[in-house]
């Protein structure tokens, strides 16, 4: 371990995680954000707070249950055994219910995180995420906005017409896709911006037909292909005239379950033959991290569109935002952020919160709380002012307290199960989520197994095998969507990933089985594609794969041999180029 270095304002002082023990570093613009946002320096290092962070939340695993107000049986982020009562969307966002009636006084001889949960444990929960009253045909997605007959699709935002996906934006017409922006009748993509008509894609950016490729920009009529730009009419990255494309172009019979699959095979070892750029990025100045677009002074973060000043960020798809730091999902005219959790839209001095939403202002420790301004430790509030512990005060008494309220939580901290000590500065604590680890998002990037868990002090959901009966198993499936009746809208599916190991399937929420809905195979039939073998929650699995993760290592340009910090691990077979080396042979 480093020796700490004390904070000046000329050099960086490290810091000892008091999660994982290794030393991080603090640097002086990061003392000058903390300084401007009246928060101490943080003791979990910037991993150990996003995974702090993810594992209070939770997209894909959901429930059907029954609202604990109206009694209509809906779907649902927790369980009918949770620890609070659930209302379904209709009902949480009404009149039926004050959130003000569970209010309590502070009291200063418990811990403030001990009340907070109290209260937390107390107050209805709402069944999903996102802001229902924007939801046209589209009940069944979670973490979403402005969504028209749209189903299954998360953290996800102005989109019409899109099924199975996450981080889709300002989208129609497309399904089984990961970061998508303004792009069309699209299907298979990770990474897609204002294309039309791309599938079985990676990193392509204003393109139209292409097939099985990655990183191509403005490219049209393309197979197969990788790094081209400004190009039309190529099938691995060799050109044709259009007639000879064309002919060559009706010999691949998309339809097909198994030419797909030997064509995706075909690329990916194609692909291994050209280099990468170093990281993901377009129209960016003074950028570091993966995923980063039309953004400015942006260091460490992942998937951000349209940021400025910003560090240790994720997920901020909804432009625009500013000045923030630890702030991972949502944006959307959002400046000043620490530490906070899908809270977004006109939001601005956020500390420690999550699911805020709407013109929200100087919150802290705050939780489903839209509409608001100066509140301190609520849950649930909506349109209100001055508050603590969902407790109404004047601005003069509110004022006052909270200076109290914060000296308590120093004088007299929180202390998990594993001696995690939590002041005031720290996130809520992952022993405190109502999702278990492996229902929540933190899964995903930081996978443990059941005795991990438990041994890091987090609770584990031993998860019930779904009681699907199916009726077709993936392999009796027509290959060629010609030959697929229609009746198999009726007919449930045993997933290809259950049936060759369940007990792996199940580490991705595999859901054992899964249907196909009308809307889904008109556009198979339409696009002509193939029916998938695999339930939504493993196809989405299967496409993180092939997005890279959040974490960079130093590694060198194998060709100018400078010296280069990347998202690609350094034994990853992949050829990595700096900016330079790859603008100048790509170009």
């Amino acid at each position: 371990m480093n020796q700490e270095i004390h904070s000046t304002s000329s050099g960086p002082s490290a810091k000892q995680c008091q999660n994982c023990k290794q030393d991080f570093i603090i640097e002086p613009d990061d003392f000058d954000f903390y300084d401007k946002m009246k928060v101490p320096f943080p003791t979990f290092c910037p991993d150990c707070r996003l995974q702090r962070r993810l594992a209070w939340k939770n997209e894909r695993s959901l429930y059907k249950i029954d609202c604990h107000l109206c009694g209509a049986s809906i779907f649902a982020m927790h369980p009918k055994n949770a620890l609070f009562p659930v209302y379904c969307m209709d009902c949480w966002e009404s009149d039926k219910w004050d959130a003000l009636s569970y209010s309590r006084d502070y009291d200063f001889s418990k811990s403030f995180f001990a009340q907070l949960n109290n209260l937390y444990n107390k107050v209805p929960h709402k069944s999903l995420m996102g802001i229902h009253p924007t939801w046209i045909n589209s009940e069944y997605n979670n973490n979403a906005h402005v969504l028209k007959n749209c189903y299954l699709i998360f953290n996800s935002d102005y989109n019409e017409n899109c099924m199975y996906g996450a981080e889709i934006e300002r989208s129609t017409d497309c399904l089984d896709m990961l970061m998508a922006e303004s792009t069309k009748l699209s299907y298979e993509n990770v990474g897609a911006t204002k294309n039309y008509r791309s599938f079985f894609s990676i990193g392509c950016h204003s393109c139209q037909d292409v097939w099985f490729s990655c990183d191509l920009v403005n490219c049209t009529n393309c197979v197969g292909c990788i790094n081209l730009k400004n190009k039309q009419y190529y099938i691995f990255n060799k050109p044709y005239s259009r007639e000879q494309y064309e002919e060559e172009f009706k010999k691949i019979r998309t339809g097909s379950y198994a030419t797909v699959r030997n064509m995706i095979r075909k690329a990916d070892k194609f692909f291994l033959e050209f280099p990468r750029r170093y990281m993901h990025g377009i129209h960016n100045t003074n950028v570091f991290g993966e995923y980063i677009g039309y953004s400015k002074n942006i260091k460490d973060s992942y998937i951000v569109n349209e940021a400025e000043n910003s560090r240790y960020c994720m997920w901020l798809i909804t432009k625009s935002s500013k000045d923030c730091y630890d702030y991972t999902q949502f944006g959307e005219n959002a400046q000043n952020i620490y530490e906070a959790l899908v809270c977004g839209l006109g939001i601005n001095n956020i500390r420690f919160s999550l699911n805020c939403v709407e013109e929200c202002n100087n919150l802290s420790y705050c939780s489903n709380c839209h509409a608001s301004h100066d509140l301190f430790g609520c849950f649930g509030l909506r349109k209100k002012e001055y508050c603590i512990l969902n407790k109404q005060y004047t601005k003069e008494e509110y004022e006052a307290i909270v200076p109290k309220i914060i000296a308590h939580m120093n004088e007299m901290p929180y202390t998990d199960k594993n001696g995690r000590v939590y002041k005031y500065g720290e996130f809520f604590p992952i022993e405190l989520s109502p999702f278990a680890y492996n229902e929540s998002d933190a899964t995903d990037f930081f996978p443990l197994n059941k005795k991990e868990v438990a041994a890091a002090g987090y609770h584990w959901l031993d998860l019930d095998e779904k009681a699907y009966v199916p009726t077709i198993i993936w392999k009796d499936l027509p290959d060629d969507i010609r030959d697929v009746p229609d009746n198999i809208v009726g007919e449930v599916i045993l997933c290809k990933a259950w049936d060759e190991s369940a007990d792996i399937a199940a580490q991705h929420k595999c859901t054992k089985a899964f249907k196909i809905t009308k809307q889904e195979l008109d556009f198979y039939k339409h696009m002509d594609l193939p029916l998938p073998r695999e339930c939504p929650n493993t196809r989405h699995f299967k496409r993180l794969q092939k997005r890279n993760p959040v974490k960079w290592w130093n590694r060198r340009c194998a060709k100018c041999n400078k010296e280069i910090q990347t998202s690609y691990a350094p034994d990853s077979k992949e050829i990595i180029y700096c900016e330079s080396c790859y603008q100048n042979e790509i170009a």
